[in-house]
Formats: C-alpha cells, sequence, structure tokens
C-alpha cells in the first residue's frame, strides 16, 4: 500500500507533460485527417481546397508526417517512460526525427508551390518559411549532436524542433479567443495570431532549457554536495578492514 500512494502521484506527473502535448496535438491531427478524407473521397472543390486537388503529394506528406512527429513525440518528453523503456525511446527516435523533417520540408514546399489561400498574406509566408526553416535546422543539428553522443545538446534540439512543430496547435488557442470576440482577423492580425503561436512555443522551450541548465548548475557547485563527504571513504575504509 505505500509503495502504490508514493508511486502513483510521480507516475501521474509523468504522464502530464505527454497527455498536455497530445491535447494540443489533438486539433491539427484531426483536421488533417479530415483533409485526408476529403481528397481520398473526392470532395467537391472548392476555392479553399483546390489547391490540394491540383497538388495532393505535399499536403499529404505534411498530414503523415506531423502526425506521426506529434504523437509519437509526445512521449519522448516522458522522462520516467523514457528511462524504463530506453530502447523503445530510442526506437521511436528513428520515426519521430525524420518526420520532424518531412513535416518541416513539405511545409516549405507547400508554401513556395501552393498560391497563398484568402486571408493569408506576405507577413505569415514569411513567417512560416522563417519557422520552417528553423524547425528543419533544429532537427538537423539534434541528428548531429546525437550522431556526436552530446545527448544534451540531443535534446535541447529536438525540444526546440518539436515547439516549432507543434505551434499549429498553440495557434488555435491564438486564434479562438480572437475569432469569438472580434471575427475573422484580417491579413496583419492573422499573421500576429500564427507568430503568437510560434513564439509561445519556442519561449516555452527556452524556459524549459533554461531551468534545466540552471538545475544542473546547482547540482555541480560544492555547496550542492553532502557536508560530510568524508563518510562515504569512511564507511569504505571501515568494511575494508573488517575482511
Amino acid at each position: 500500500m505505500t509503495n502504490e500512494s508514493t508511486t502513483t502521484p510521480s507516475a501521474k506527473r509523468d504522464w502530464l507533460v505527454p497527455a498536455l502535448l497530445l491535447g494540443l496535438s489533438a486539433v491539427p491531427v484531426v483536421a488533417g485527417a479530415f483533409r485526408l478524407a476529403e481528397l481520398s473521397i473526392g470532395a467537391r472543390v472548392t476555392p479553399d481546397n483546390a489547391r490540394f486537388f491540383a497538388a495532393p503529394v505535399p499536403i499529404v506528406l505534411h498530414i503523415f508526417s506531423v502526425s506521426v512527429f506529434s504523437i509519437l513525440g509526445a512521449f519522448q518528453f516522458s522522462s520516467g517512460f523514457r528511462r524504463r523503456k530506453p530502447r523503445w525511446h530510442r526506437a521511436a527516435g528513428w520515426a519521430v526525427a525524420p518526420s520532424g523533417l518531412v513535416a518541416a520540408a513539405s511545409g516549405l514546399w507547400m508554401q513556395a508551390s501552393y498560391e497563398l489561400p484568402k486571408g493569408d498574406g506576405d507577413a505569415l509566408a514569411v513567417l512560416r518559411v522563417l519557422f520552417g526553416s528553423a524547425m528543419f535546422m533544429s532537427l538537423v543539428l539534434g541528428l548531429v549532436a546525437i550522431w556526436r553522443r552530446d545527448f544534451v545538446r540531443h535534446g535541447a534540439w529536438m525540444l526546440r524542433g518539436y515547439a516549432i512543430g507543434l505551434g499549429a496547435g498553440t495557434q488555435v488557442l491564438t486564434h479562438v479567443p480572437w475569432v469569438l470576440l472580434f471575427g475573422v482577423p484580417g491579413e496583419g492580425v492573422r499573421a500576429l495570431l500564427m507568430g503568437a503561436g510560434w513564439v509561445i512555443n519556442v519561449a516555452v522551450a527556452e524556459w524549459i532549457l533554461r531551468r534545466r541548465s540552471t538545475s544542473s548548475h546547482k547540482e555541480k557547485q560544492p555547496g550542492a554536495q553532502r557536508r560530510h563527504p568524508a563518510v562515504v571513504p569512511a564507511i569504505a575504509r571501515l568494511i575494508g578492514s573488517s575482511d
């Protein structure tokens, strides 16, 4: 009974972050599923979806890769799960990183090849290229870091790439209050709301990384060590003398 009462809260906290990330991913993943269904059944072509029917490859690649990246990636941020299932973490990484690269590249492909839809503008196009490129380079740097066995930098760059990739979920949250209060935003406001989603995610990621760095630095300080470090060697000598 004691073990259950002490481990259950910890386990709940350990799964809180993946659960929140999955919730943030739900809207874009579901929207992507509807888009795929629309393309597969040959729905009526409208001005809003004509570009996807004319060139479906980049949007299909984007939806599949974003779904894999956001869903599998969420479980990579459960520290307890990583410790218990290190092989799963490594195996999932072989799917998360490539899917993230495809998601970023297909997003840039769509931006370059599709005509701007109604409501978008040049400012939003620039933001998409900027953050799409930043996501791609973050994941590349994460792969380079793991190749060099630099696990700290690997985790940092993958976190940054994931944060940018999950911007679509946060952008829903930045848009909903505006739409409810003021209606459909114009081009300028839409660019600001979209940009805010990416900036919020990047800011949260950098805050997490700074906290990790501060915590790690404190642990390395002499004051963070035990007051009587000689106790351990003394015990070792005592054990040795009793042999």
